[in-house]
């Protein structure tokens, strides 16, 4: 049995690549093999099960797993590590979404893609969570490469407790497109705007739009959003902007949406699509870099992105009741390829070299 560790420079619940670390610890020390996470910063809740970077133990591991985001002083740590040495690449959103939001975050990203060519050749092993991220690490120059997908934990949607206060909430008759994930200029919430102008125009006017997620991160591409609702003279109260949310708030949110819509122009992997298959929700998605490789044949994918057509398959994905259990059933085999058998056959195959 080896010693495999995993380091992640922010250890946050509910942040996509902390639960996927979190997910493959559980099923490395499943497999018997010895497995911590390291990071340099943990949330307080976390702190009884992520061990601090600054410990010795860290570097001592057989193999070591550093998943890739952002820039930290764990990269030049990594690099000099003696024992087998895993890259994980997330992808880092393109600096030129933030360039006329967020100057500090159109920095990191630039700074975060230039440290991440540092790590050529010091790698044994370099993998992307999707074909798309996979292909970035070759034209880089790493080599060997791999695909190994985030290791998502679906029980979190599929098995939250009920919220009966808030499925009340959602239920008043209204029907509910949902969005998950941070109010960025990537995600083109803007585009939901200008979708539910045509929704609103040429199928039905019974509708709200929620955006589950952080809306703090680029506060000047929220401010524009906003702006822009005012400007199409939309409904306050068809456009709700949660904030971060519990987990059995958020599985409720998936419950009782009717669809759930992503615009991005920009997706390394994108989890909240398998969880919104997961909960039963049909997916109509733009169909931009990572997204249909996710999706894999499931839901309903289209481009280019004319909103017009996007309006009426979001209508028929509401309202016809046909289309939505074909592509329910869809999406629940879709799931399969992200099962725990099959992230365990991918770990399998990560370690033999290292055995």
């Amino acid at each position: 049995m080896l010693s495999v560790h995993q380091w992640v420079p922010a250890a946050h619940k509910g942040d996509a690549i902390g639960d996927s670390a979190r997910r493959v610890r559980d099923l490395l020390r499943a497999r018997g093999h010895e497995s911590d996470i390291f990071a340099l910063t943990i949330d307080d809740d976390l702190r009884h099960e992520i061990r601090p970077f600054a410990d010795p133990a860290a570097r001592r591991g057989d193999v070591t797993i550093f998943h890739f985001a952002l820039p930290s002083p764990m990269t030049a740590a990594f690099a000099s590590l003696p024992g087998g040495r895993v890259l994980q690449y997330h992808n880092i959103t393109p600096a030129h979404f933030f360039a006329d939001y967020a100057p500090q975050i159109y920095r990191l990203a630039m700074l975060g893609r230039q440290e991440l060519a540092t790590l050529v050749g010091h790698a044994d092993l370099a993998l992307g969570d999707s074909s798309y991220n996979r292909d970035e690490l070759d034209a880089l120059g790493f080599a060997p490469t791999g695909v190994m997908p985030i290791a998502v934990d679906l029980d979190r949607i599929t098995r939250a407790p009920r919220r009966p206060a808030l499925e009340k909430v959602l239920g008043d008759g209204l029907i509910n497109f949902l969005f998950v994930g941070r109010i960025a200029p990537n995600k083109k919430i803007e585009d939901h705007i200008r979708l539910a102008e045509h929704y609103k125009r040429y199928v039905d006017s019974h509708y709200r739009f929620i955006f589950v997620g952080r809306h703090d991160a680029v506060p000047s591409y929220y401010a524009t959003m906003r702006a822009l609702m005012e400007k199409y003279r939309m409904p306050a109260d068809r456009f709700w902007f949660t904030g971060p949310v519990p987990n059995a708030d958020l599985a409720a949110f998936y419950r009782c949406a009717s669809v759930y819509i992503s615009l991005s122009e920009h997706e390394g992997f994108c989890v909240p699509l398998l969880e919104a298959m997961a909960a039963s929700v049909p997916v109509l998605a733009y169909g931009a870099t990572a997204v249909p490789e996710t999706m894999g044949g499931a839901g309903v994918v289209f481009a280019p992105k004319d909103l017009e057509l996007a309006a009426e398959l979001l209508g028929r994905l509401t309202y016809d009741d046909r289309l939505r259990a074909d592509i329910i059933r869809g999406q629940h085999a879709r799931l399969d390829a992200f099962s725990e058998a099959r992230m365990q056959a991918h770990l399998d195959t990560l370690l033999a070299p290292f055995a």
